[in-house]
């Protein structure tokens, strides 16, 4: 294993990830965006967008689910074309018809799933495209040479020979930066970045970030962490509805008004909660839990905890060390090697997702487009899904498909999936809508215990709060919930109780009044909790 194959080099003296300082306020652009207009059908995407991107500056673009902002940056791509607008490049006009276009300007992006291929090794991902097949096959020597120079160059030490594959996912991100950094790219896109990532992981992107800022390279910023844009942003663009309704320099923004600008109104407050009662019937119950993964090594070993009615159980770890087969194992989706699993004092180890269901359990699993969506079925399809596998609104054989439509029409709107047309393809939707028919549909169902999977991933912070208090109101109504996140204020919000998971094992477990993010990070590192 590699797991050291990727190490960011401290930021040189007197910088730090957030100093946010490094641009030159009044410089003149090195990406200037103009009147950008893009149009699906009757959704205006992007409605006369101006953003420019100085040097030396990281540049936050912020907006919620549908706003405009993945489409801005996919025409600075090429990705995708701009029905109207202009695009210049170190004050030069420019057409950038295809990503090689982009690449041609110094433009590079990094997609929120990677392209890496995992039997390759670093240096191969890094060149492929970019060399000869011969320089490939028969001088890896002088490849890895080059590869190890450029990311001296910019402070990442790698292993160029290490098998993609066998890094962790913090590592895989830095390689992607790398590609582009070792075609010439000055200017770099980062789409949700963090949003697989641990708070360590988090700590060292940003200081290669910082390094890469320091040295000259501008960087644009996606992402939904608030948080995150006040510890790393020079500058913050925020769209909402396809239009800039707010560009803010370091020092004159925060989280509340970034949050307000975004949403159009504030945010209201979290409501206070009833702690869970002591003799409060168990749920779910999962006692020596063990599951084995296809190439044979262990994911999950000895793992046992209990959820009680009207507990929100939180657990947390850097990606890959289990979540997702315990998510899978506790959803029918996969069966557990040994170990028992409950389900209100039955026996559910082996029950199917239909089986599951039908006895009130909802599921959210990470892999929407795998498990949760048909992504060519209509919206009013994929709502009903679960209610159409229950017989619940089919006759003789024949569905009901007035009822499903208003079924459909009544969750887009209480949701906020946009567009909110129950004909409309799941294909057709972002990511971050694509979620929220997801919770529209499983959360609807007024679960007695539901098994929720990074269930805001990809959610801006109005449609995060929302999620937020649906599951509060579950809870109320006495569900038990298991929630499985990466995001740490997620994490605090909503747990009566945490748990971090590594290396498949449930290292740390604790009620979340008593639970500190230094404990969270050190156990999520595979260190004993400080002490508070």
């Amino acid at each position: 294993m590699h797991s050291d194959a990727l190490n960011p080099r401290e930021p040189a003296s007197g910088h730090s990830a957030d100093a946010g300082t490094a641009s030159t306020p009044g410089a003149n652009p090195v990406v200037t965006m103009h009147g950008i207009v893009k149009t699906y059908g009757s959704l205006r995407a992007n409605d006369g967008v101006d953003f420019d991107l100085r040097p030396s500056e990281i540049h936050c673009l912020l907006g919620e689910n549908g706003a405009g902002k993945t489409t801005l940056m996919k025409i600075l791509f090429g990705l995708v074309s701009p029905d109207a607008g202009e695009i210049e490049v170190q004050g030069q006009r420019v057409k950038i018809s295809s990503p090689a276009v982009a690449l041609s300007h110094g433009i590079g992006m990094v997609h929120q799933h990677f392209m890496l291929l995992p039997n390759f090794t670093v240096a191969e991902n890094v060149v492929l495209g970019s060399e000869s097949n011969f320089d490939l096959r028969f001088r890896a020597d002088v490849v890895e040479a080059r590869v190890q120079e450029t990311a001296n160059r910019f402070g990442i030490g790698i292993d160029p020979s290490a098998r993609v594959g066998e890094l962790s996912v913090d590592a895989q991100q830095r390689i992607e930066i790398l590609k582009l950094l070792y075609r010439g790219a000055g200017v770099l896109i980062l789409d949700e970045p963090t949003s697989s990532i641990g708070p360590k992981q988090i700590e060292r992107l940003f200081a290669t970030l910082d390094e890469l800022r320091h040295q000259g390279r501008s960087v644009v910023l996606i992402t939904h962490r608030l948080s995150e844009v006040v510890d790393i942003a020079d500058r913050v663009t925020v769209l909402r509805l396809g239009r800039v309704v707010r560009v803010a320099a370091r020092g004159n923004f925060g989280e509340r008004d970034l949050a307000r600008a975004m949403v159009g109104a504030d945010l209201p407050p979290r409501p206070p909660r009833k702690p869970v009662p002591p003799d409060a019937e168990t749920l779910l119950r999962v006692r020596a839990l063990e599951v084995v993964r296809e190439d044979g090594n262990a994911a999950l070993a000895e793992v046992d905890f209990a959820v009680r009615r009207g507990e929100v159980f939180g657990i947390v770890g850097v990606e890959g060390n289990g979540q997702r087969e315990l998510a899978e194992a506790l959803s029918g989706l996969r069966s557990p090697s040994s170990g028992e699993i409950e389900v209100a004092s039955e026996d559910a180890s082996r029950a199917s997702p239909r089986e599951l269901h039908a006895r009130g359990v909802s599921t959210i699993t990470e892999d929407r487009l795998r498990y949760d969506l048909i992504a060519d079925m209509t919206l009013a399809e994929n709502l009903a899904l679960s209610d159409v596998a229950g017989g619940r609104i089919s006759s003789g054989g024949f569905l009901n498909r007035r009822r499903i439509r208003a079924n459909a029409v009544r969750l887009l709107a209480e949701y906020g999936v946009s567009p909110a047309s129950p004909d409309a393809k799941a294909a057709a939707l972002s990511g971050g809508n694509q979620q929220k028919v997801v919770l529209a549909r499983e959360l609807s169902r007024n679960p007695k215990l539901l098994i929720a999977s990074q269930p805001t991933r990809g959610l801006d912070v109005g449609a995060t709060n929302f999620v937020h208090g649906q599951f509060r109101k579950l809870r109320e109504q006495g569900c038990a919930i298991v929630l499985i996140t990466l995001d740490l204020d997620e994490l605090m919000a909503l747990a009566d109780r945490v748990g971090v998971l590594f290396k498949g094992k449930l290292i740390y477990v604790d009620d979340a009044i008593d639970v500190s993010m230094e404990k969270l990070a050190s156990a999520m590192a595979g260190f004993e909790p400080v002490a508070a």
